[in-house]
């Protein structure tokens, strides 16, 4: 059973947006991940793309006042900044898979200890669609993981192995969850930060891979 304290939704989104460097390249994956956008001040110079063929998306629209031909990948509303660019399917994947892309950040159904990511199609589900998270795995120079520390029935989302279908190997640099900050390494999983309410001992008891304790600052 998991531990009750943890950070709400947007507490998660407002963390990934304090570490995106001002001027960076950035991919958000449909789900949790498109929340971010909310958090980034436009002044920051941030560049959110998206793979259906957006560059320089901006806040989310205000209620009743979008417009119905400006959608991420996941069909959900946003808006553009001045200089915004429009572009086609393939130019949108070129960015990507031509190594333009800074940092992306993707949902997640699983995390191994080496940074494996399996995002696409649980091992129940017959069908699934990995759409362009595979792109973005191996196009983006960073990768960030962004997810529940725990599914639905308990059970850790962060894993020695990954038993559902891969998306990419080792490609995840840090995991975000509604417990703690961790970053994969070469010496292992390094915990970043841990929600207040919770211990490094109770982190582990939810996790199922092994946990290096805070890193120094």
């Amino acid at each position: 059973m998991s531990p009750k304290a943890g950070w709400a939704l947007d507490e998660i989104a407002a963390r990934i947006a304090r570490d995106l460097e001002p001027g960076s390249c950035v991919n958000l994956g449909i789900g949790m991940p498109i929340r971010v956008g909310a958090h980034l001040d436009p002044a920051a110079g941030v560049i959110l793309t998206s793979e259906n063929g957006l560059i320089g998306i901006g806040p989310p629209p205000e209620p009743n006042r979008h417009d119905p031909d400006v959608i991420d990948a996941g069909k959900g509303p946003v808006t553009l900044l001045p200089g915004a660019s429009v572009l086609d399917h393939a130019d949108a994947f070129a960015l990507i898979r031509g190594g333009r892309l800074d940092v992306g950040v993707l949902g997640a159904f699983q995390v191994s200890q080496r940074g494996d990511l399996a995002s696409w199609r649980r091992p129940t589900e017959p069908l699934g669609s990995v759409g362009g998270a595979m792109d973005i795995a191996v196009g983006a120079r960073k990768r960030y993981a962004v997810m529940m520390h725990c599914d639905k029935s308990g059970e850790p989302k962060i894993v020695q192995y990954c038993t559902y279908p891969l998306t990419a190997p080792r490609c995840v640099n840090r995991i975000y969850t509604d417990m703690a900050v961790i970053d994969v390494t070469e010496q292992g999983l390094v915990v970043r930060e841990i929600h207040p309410g919770l211990s490094l001992a109770d982190l582990r008891a939810v996790t199922g891979a092994s946990l290096l304790p805070l890193a120094a600052n």
